[in-house]
Order: structure tokens, then C-alpha cells, then sequence
């Protein structure tokens, strides 16, 4: 099975600017550079190359015809002796046949202080079968280390009847191209150091361009994640009429029409937490005189005719269940409005559990695992509603047995309350305490607000702490309540 293939790290806009204005700096500075270097190069190469041939030429044709119609080797060593006179050409060697002369003259053979071994075996072949051929040619060759431009021509002698022609013998002079090469090679190292300059040019006009493009986009990032943190205010200063200002003018007037957008919501909001608490605490008043009303009813529902019994004892039970609703849309609204408080006080947290149990009457349906001398300092009641509604759920909703579990650490306790039930649909976990939240249009009309949950959560983020849910690994739905050992004061920030 192949592995998937790493992605390569992504470069920053910086390095991706730098990167791309070096290459087309190495890139243009290379072809210029490499162009003049070879034009440079081979003008360089073809000047001294004309001027020894011109020089050879000149040298030849004041030497030709020799006067002898068959030339001995006296006649061919005053040949090879007297073309280096000339300042172009270092040294001459004259060939007939198998035979050669020596190199001449002698103190030259040494230029840039290296010998050549001029001989037979120096002189390339191809260019030997063009001098045989009765032409004027010249080769560039290196010898030791040395470049050196060979040229070869043809000696002529007188025929009888007074005109030149060939005499089998050929001549061939050599030229050092050192002081040409030292030429070339000071050439491309102007051309490397011309093309290090333009490179680093290259990076402060790249920098440059960077920081005129990255400063903006820095700016509108930062404006970016500042208007994610509820900063609706952020704004960015538009700089110039380029695409970069039209970019600050858009996300300027996209905060502007989102700032406005959030404050009608929150308005909305506002005016509808406010009608809520107002008309739950409306309903209280009347509230108490129907429950007073429906328990009168509830006591003679007993001695009523069957129907008017069995509406008395619906009267009563609605009654109580609306009051609940009004409690928890009370309770909420202390919450949304910042008016909820805690009662603390130091509690062994065993015993809480056990009172909430036993006040409920569930003592004997949830099993306990309740290590001893836990204490922590947290508001009772408020920990018992949180208790009820976990317990109450799990008893309602899950399947026996349903235990709750205490366990401590040096600075949290957590209670964990469960059911064997077969759990929470994966895609209720994360609505479970959203307010009003049914899991099933089935459950629409159910003993619950639909509050419980949500003020559960509450009270345990009010306690500093966190409320959360998942499955059993084993079935069933698990909820954990995290809570500090020691819940710092509201008003003093004190938790001793």
C-alpha cells in the first residue's frame, strides 16, 4: 500500500516574491551576460586569429618563392627561423615529408613558462591534410594548460618557367593565446561580479516590492482576525487607488454592513430575552393563585365524577408544569442577563449527591460510587439542579442501571452520571444543551421545558467548570460534570 505523497511546505508571499525576483534577475543577468561573454569571446579569438594569419601571410609571401626548386633542410630551418621576427608569432616549425626542423628559435619556447612540445604529433591531423592540400589554414589547440593558434601553409618554389608552385614542404607557426585568454577570463569575471551586483540589486528592489505589498496584506490579515474576535469596529486606512485600496475599501464596508447586522441582532436578542423575563415574571402572580387553585382540585379530585376528576387532575399537573417552565425561563433569563449569582459554601460533595437523591426519591434506582471526605466549595442548590436534571434525563429517558460516579483530583471533581440505554444519536451530541432542543419531532410535547440541560451547563460554567456529553464505549450516554475544588468568589475573585 503507497503512502500518500507529503505535500512541500508552502512559502510565504515573502519568499515567494524574493524567490521569483531572483530568478528572473539570474535568469536575465545569465542570457545578457553569457551573450556578451561569447560575442566578447570570440571577437577577442578572431582578432588575434586574423592578425596571425595577416602576419603569415605578410611573412610568406615576402619569403616565396624560394629560389631553389627542391629546399634542403638549410633552406627550410632559415624558413622556420625567420617567421617568429615577427612580435605575432613565437615559434615556427618547417615540415617535408617525414623530416621536420627544430622548433625555433629556442628562447621562446617557454611562454607563460610552460614548454610546448611543438612537433609532428602537436599539429592536428586534419589541419596537416589542409596545408597538403596546398591551402592556408589554422587551428586553436591547448597544450599544456596553454591555448595556442596553429597556422599552416603551403611553401612555394620557382618552376622553371618562372612561376610558383607547390614544393611539398609545409611551415607551420605557433601563437600563444594566453594574453587573449586572460582577457576573456577577466571578461567573465566582470561578467560575475556584474551579475552578483544585479542580483543583489534584484533582492532590494524585491524587498522593497515586498514590503509596499506584504504591509497592506499584513494590515488587512491583522484587521481580519480582530474582526473574528468581536472587534466590529476594526477598520483599515486605505492608501492610493491600486488594487490593494480597493481590496481595504471592500473589507472596510463589509465590517461596516456586518457591525451593523450584529447590533440589530443583539437588539433583537435583547428585546426578546427581555420580553421573556418580563412575561415570565408576569405569570408568576397568576401562576400561584392557579396552583393554589389546582390543588384544591387535586384534593377533590377523588370525590368528582370520573371525567371532572380526571380533568382536575390534569388541571393540576399542567399547572405544575407550566410553573416549571416559567422557573426555568426565570432562571435563564438570570443567566442571559448577568444577574445569576453563587451561594458558596464548603460542602462534602458525597452527601450533596446522596441528599439529591434521596429528596427525589431515587435513592434506590441509581447506584453510587461516592468516595468519602471529597469536599469543595460550590453552591449547593445550584449543583442539586444540575444533579436532578442529569439524574431526572437519564431515569427518563435511558435504561437501568443508571449510576452516578464521584472522582477528585488536587484541583477538579467530576461527577459522572450515566444510563445503559442504547445513547445519544451522533448528530444529537452536539445540541444536546441547546435550549428548547428535542432530539426526536416525536418528543415534541414532553414532561420537559426543554431548559434543564441548558441550565445545567450554566450553572456549572457559573461555578467556573464545564458540562459534556458522550456514549459509553459500552452503550449508554455518559455526562460529566467538572467542577474546581475551589470555585473563586464572583465578587472578591477569592477561592481560599
Amino acid at each position: 500500500m503507497s503512502r500518500p505523497a507529503r505535500p512541500w511546505p508552502s512559502l510565504g508571499l515573502r519568499a515567494r516574491l524574493l524567490s521569483a525576483f531572483a530568478l528572473l534577475c539570474v535568469v536575465t543577468t545569465a542570457a545578457v551576460a553569457g551573450a556578451m561573454y561569447v560575442q566578447a569571446r570570440n571577437d577577442i579569438l578572431q582578432r588575434a586569429q586574423d592578425a596571425s594569419v595577416q602576419t603569415l601571410r605578410g611573412r610568406l609571401q615576402a619569403l616565396d618563392p624560394l629560389p631553389d626548386a627542391t629546399p634542403g633542410p638549410a633552406e627550410l630551418i632559415a624558413v622556420a627561423t625567420a617567421l617568429p621576427d615577427d612580435a605575432n608569432v613565437e615559434f615556427a616549425v618547417a615540415v617535408r615529408g617525414d623530416w621536420h626542423t627544430p622548433v625555433a628559435p629556442p628562447e621562446r619556447w617557454r611562454p607563460g613558462g610552460r614548454v610546448l612540445a611543438l612537433g609532428l604529433g602537436a599539429i592536428p591531423a586534419d589541419l596537416r591534410q589542409m596545408v597538403a592540400d596546398g591551402r592556408l589554414a589554422w587551428q586553436r589547440v591547448v597544450r599544456d594548460d596553454t591555448p595556442w593558434l596553429i597556422l599552416g601553409a603551403p611553401l612555394l618554389v620557382s618552376g622553371p618557367d618562372g612561376t610558383a608552385r607547390a614544393s611539398g614542404a609545409e611551415v607551420y607557426a605557433a601563437r600563444s593565446l594566453l594574453a587573449e585568454q586572460r582577457s576573456i577570463d577577466l571578461l567573465a569575471a566582470r561578467a560575475w561580479v556584474t551579475g552578483g551586483a544585479a542580483l543583489a540589486f534584484a533582492v532590494v528592489l524585491a524587498l522593497l516590492a515586498t514590503r509596499g505589498v506584504l504591509v497592506p496584506v499584513r494590515e488587512l490579515g491583522r484587521a481580519a482576525r480582530l474582526l473574528g474576535q468581536g472587534e466590529l469596529r476594526t477598520r483599515i486606512a486605505v492608501r492610493g487607488a491600486d488594487e490593494l485600496a480597493d481590496v481595504a475599501r471592500t473589507f472596510n464596508d463589509t465590517a461596516a454592513e456586518l457591525e451593523r447586522h450584529v447590533r440589530q441582532l443583539r437588539e433583537m436578542e435583547a428585546d426578546a430575552r427581555r420580553f421573556v423575563a418580563d412575561v415570565s415574571h408576569e405569570l408568576r402572580t397568576p401562576l400561584a393563585a392557579l396552583a393554589a387553585v389546582a390543588d384544591i382540585l387535586e384534593e377533590e379530585a377523588s370525590r368528582l365524577p370520573e371525567p371532572a376528576g380526571r380533568a382536575a387532575r390534569l388541571v393540576s399537573q399542567e399547572t405544575l408544569n407550566l410553573t416549571a417552565l416559567v422557573n426555568d425561563l426565570i432562571e435563564i433569563s438570570r443567566f442571559d442577563s448577568g444577574v445569576a449569582a453563587l451561594a458558596l459554601n464548603e460542602v462534602d460533595v458525597a452527601d450533596l449527591v446522596r441528599a439529591t437523591l434521596r429528596t427525589r426519591g431515587w435513592s434506590e434506582q441509581v447506584e453510587t460510587e461516592l468516595p468519602p471526605a471529597v469536599t469543595a466549595r460550590l453552591d449547593p442548590r445550584r449543583v442539586d439542579v444540575i444533579l436532578a436534571n442529569l439524574v431526572g434525563n437519564a431515569l427518563r429517558h435511558g435504561e437501568p442501571p443508571v449510576s452516578v460516579r464521584l472522582s477528585a483530583g488536587p484541583h477538579w471533581i467530576a461527577l459522572e452520571v450515566r444510563d445503559h440505554g442504547p445513547g445519544l444519536d451522533e448528530a444529537t451530541l452536539p445540541h444536546v444543551f441547546d435550549r428548547f432542543y428535542k432530539a426526536s419531532a416525536a418528543r415534541a410535547r414532553s414532561e420537559g421545558s426543554g431548559l434543564g440541560l441548558a441550565i445545567a451547563r450554566e450553572n456549572a460554567r457559573l461555578h467556573r467548570g464545564d458540562l459534556t456529553v458522550a456514549n459509553a464505549p459500552d452503550g449508554g450516554a455518559l455526562f460529566t460534570l467538572r467542577l474546581p475544588c475551589r470555585t473563586p468568589d464572583p465578587e472578591t475573585g477569592d477561592s481560599a
